[in-house]
């Protein structure tokens, strides 16, 4: 499978980085659609020590992130962002195929 185009903002970049140095059992950030929440589909986040052989691998400034196939055809041509906003700081997914999202922006639909 080819690399889908999906990018890494550098504040993303920059926590990912921040978040593998403090826990000893990470090496890279996992991201991965599952089903469930309020739109349908949701994204998880999730420190990780290891891959599987059919990972897609995305490094920037740093940081890896890696992706399984079936979650990068959701998530195509997106960017993971981190904001740190007075609601709270979170990773978001920009996501163009989402056709509606919840307000928090953790779930979508497509």
């Amino acid at each position: 499978m080819t690399e889908p185009s999906i990018t890494i903002s550098p504040r993303a970049a920059k926590r990912i980085v921040e978040l593998v140095s403090a826990d000893q059992a990470a090496s890279l950030f996992r991201v991965s659609v599952e089903g469930g929440g309020c739109s349908g589909f949701q994204y998880r986040f999730e420190l990780a020590n290891e891959t599987a052989d059919d990972d897609i691998l995305i490094e920037r400034d740093g940081a890896t992130v890696a992706i399984d196939p079936v979650s990068a055809d959701f998530v195509k041509g997106s960017e993971i962002d981190f904001v740190d906003e007075l609601i709270g700081a979170q990773f978001k997914i920009h996501n163009p195929n989402a056709t509606a999202s919840c307000g928090c922006g953790t779930s979508f639909s497509i």
